[in-house]
């Protein structure tokens, strides 16, 4: 699937289930509240935090994915096409970066 078929997608759900999208502001907080979901799973998993009773049935995968319809929400609802912009993203980092992380002695 492509990131512009991901919109559409997104985009025929909110139609179809969602009845609108909720305004940008609110989409913004559910959209921290998703990534902080993912913080919870990561410091878990990967970190040094214990896992509690109620982080158990959690899926990194699932918060992920959370987030990422979240991000397509607010990117449709503000006129993004994600596809053309992670383009544009990826090529200006290359330019910006083409060299950068070889040469940083931390990563070697």
């Amino acid at each position: 699937m492509t990131l512009k078929e991901a919109q559409e997608k997104v985009d025929d759900w909110i139609k179809k289930y969602g009845v609108r999208y909720f305004d940008e502001l609110t989409n913004t907080a559910i959209l921290m509240e998703e990534v902080g979901e993912v913080a919870r799973i990561m410091a878990r998993n990967y970190g040094e935090q214990s896992h509690k009773k109620s982080d158990q049935d959690q899926s990194l995968s699932n918060e992920l994915t959370d987030v990422l319809f979240v991000l397509i929400c607010i990117a449709n609802q503000t006129g993004i096409d994600l596809e053309d912009a992670f383009k544009k993203n990826m090529e200006k980092k290359t330019k910006r970066d083409h060299t950068r992380h070889k040469e940083n002695e931390k990563l070697n």
